[in-house]
């Protein structure tokens, strides 16, 4: 077994397709629409499909937000310079919303984002 994607509801495809390629650097691997369901999927990651874990972007045609609640955390990815990363980030329109820097009660280098529907991405630092 491995582990796929992981699916996030979105409330404007392109909106979130130029954050995740654009600012994240990830690429647009393959996009449906489904009329009759009313609903577009895009797969986007940093490798293909299949020897990656992806990020499915669910756009549901008559919805423009979602209530992201408080059972979902975050969605990590592996940089090999947070502050570096932050800053291309930034350059490129993204949100930090919290700097480089050691965890809380660890060593751990790590930094947040936030998508444009307000998911939190986690850049932790690693060789």
């Amino acid at each position: 077994m491995r582990m796929l994607h992981t699916m996030l509801r979105v409330g404007n495809l392109e909106r979130s397709l130029q954050f995740y390629t654009e600012v994240l650097g990830m690429k647009l691997l393959r996009q449906e629409e489904y009329p009759d369901g009313k609903f577009s999927l895009a797969f986007v990651g940093y490798g293909d499909e299949e020897n990656n874990t992806v990020l499915e972007l669910t756009h549901n045609w008559d919805t423009d937000s979602y209530d992201l609640g408080n059972g979902f955390g975050h969605v990590a990815i592996a940089v090999p310079d947070a502050a570096a990363a932050c800053e291309q980030i930034k350059q490129r329109g993204g949100k930090v919303i919290r700097e480089a820097g050691p965890m809380m009660h660890g060593t751990i280098v790590l930094a947040f984002v936030e998508d444009p529907d307000g998911y939190k991405i986690e850049l932790i630092e690693r060789d």
